[in-house]
């Protein structure tokens, strides 16, 4: 089965509250018979327009195939949450990185949300806000995280963070479990589908071309690789994989190290004035659950919900059903809200939770595994590649430096012992241990 079809119909975007209030344009025409480029890249999510994007604005000429639609992906799914840094706090990125390293990291990560923010003051759709809170379910992890908001502000300056106890954690979410975290204003939420749209805008308007509905079938890297499709083929001088947890088996050694997992988001209907019990100020949430529960409000009063996983090739029959159990565990006073919309995305994730840059054979480059932080650092990605290619290696070379080991198994096996893994942490979750 192929992922690309397992859940969704072709060239459709998903049932998603953000395809609803957005207009979304008419499909681009698929590829057809031979094409040549400077640079193909596979797949139309964050990373491959904005590579498309900044590319194109370089002079070189660019073709984006993608299966389906652009931003179809998990780059138009997601729960829209610009966080700062990568998965792994600094100081666990300087004990194996380096400290000059861990602070270029750091930078890079700053200037990925302010492209975002520059992005969004172009186009209001996007609709950045500030604010993303990290909540703690257990009282003995709040130091932790508070200290983490202590080590950015000495050593690197960042004073954005500011810690709650449980009292003022309480008082911004209206749930009984959080026992207090942070919230950092330099982080923000963003329309996440009207992010990619926009991307896919700016790549058009600096020259490059997308085929929407274009199945890649196979890459042949070498001095001149050939992406073929299956109406047509391309012949490029590089290649770019940007399908993340849609690239499957096209490339084996990016299989071995990125893996999909599913993830799925519903919103209510609008809440009135149930809305300030739930969230005081119009910020966004994720909290420290192993399988995390991640929310914020929408723009016309829906509470936008994301929980549960799978892994594998198909969503569940009943996403809905998946989601309202966490969401009324956190908010019980939401019990029996009406549903309006439910969906299911597939991301990539990889051994470490942290991005996976490479060049897996010759004449190809890879950027996905992003792991929930994919907002800023795919966007910004596209500038990394983009300077790569036209032989400024500085950025990429750090980022393809980070720890990325297969998984165990390799792509063979990966998603069973993935699966084993992740039970135990579910059931962990569950006792509350």
């Amino acid at each position: 089965m192929n992922l690309l079809f397992a859940n969704d119909r072709q060239g459709h975007y998903p049932p998603s509250w953000y395809a609803d209030v957005l207009d979304v344009p008419d499909a681009r025409p698929p590829l057809r018979g031979e094409a040549q480029a400077d640079v193909c890249i596979v797949g139309a999510g964050y990373t491959g327009l904005s590579a498309a994007w900044q590319l194109a604005e370089r002079g070189f000429k660019v073709i984006v195939v993608e299966a389906h639609r652009a931003g179809w992906g998990a780059s138009g799914r997601n729960g829209g949450q610009v966080g700062s840094g990568f998965n792994k706090g600094q100081e666990w990125l300087e004990a194996r990185m380096g400290a000059g390293n861990a602070r270029l990291l750091w930078d890079l990560s700053q200037d990925a949300k302010a492209l975002v923010r520059a992005l969004a003051d172009e186009d209001p759709a996007i609709a950045y806000r500030p604010g993303v809170a990290h909540a703690e379910w257990h009282a003995s992890d709040v130091p932790d995280t508070q200290a983490d908001a202590d080590h950015l502000a000495k050593h690197y300056g960042y004073d954005q963070v500011e810690k709650l106890d449980r009292d003022a954690m309480q008082a911004l979410i209206g749930s009984p479990c959080y026992q207090g975290g942070s919230v950092d204003w330099g982080a923000g939420h963003v329309n996440p589908l009207a992010l990619a749209l926009s991307l896919a805008r700016k790549a058009e308007a600096a020259g490059a071309t997308i085929h929407e509905n274009t199945l890649v079938h196979r890459v042949e890297p070498g001095a001149d690789p050939v992406v073929r499709c299956d109406k047509g083929f391309v012949r490029a001088k590089h290649v770019i994989l940007a399908g993340n947890g849609y690239l499957g088996r096209l490339v084996s050694g990016v299989a071995s190290r990125v893996m999909p997992i599913n993830n799925f988001i519903a919103a209510t209907e609008p809440l009135g004035d149930r809305a300030a019990s739930v969230l005081a100020r119009d910020i966004a949430v994720a909290d420290s659950k192993f399988v995390i529960n991640y929310f914020r409000m929408s723009a016309d009063g829906r509470l936008l919900f994301g929980g549960g996983e799978s892994y594998g090739y198909k969503f569940p029959s009943d996403i809905e059903g998946t989601v309202r159990k966490p969401l009324e565990t956190v908010f019980p006073q939401l019990k029996g809200v009406k549903i309006t919309h439910a969906w299911g995305g597939t991301l990539g994730i990889s051994a470490q939770r942290l991005p996976v840059f490479d060049r897996p054979a010759q004449g190809l480059w890879a950027a996905s595994g992003y792991s929930g932080h994919g907002v800023a650092l795919a966007t910004f990605s596209g500038r990394i590649l983009a300077e790569a290619i036209s032989g400024e290696m500085g950025r990429f070379d750090v980022l393809n430096a980070l720890p990325s080991p297969r998984f165990p198994g390799g792509g063979a096996f990966r998603t069973p012992l993935l699966v084993m893994a992740m039970s135990w942490y579910a059931l962990r979750d569950k006792l509350g241990i």
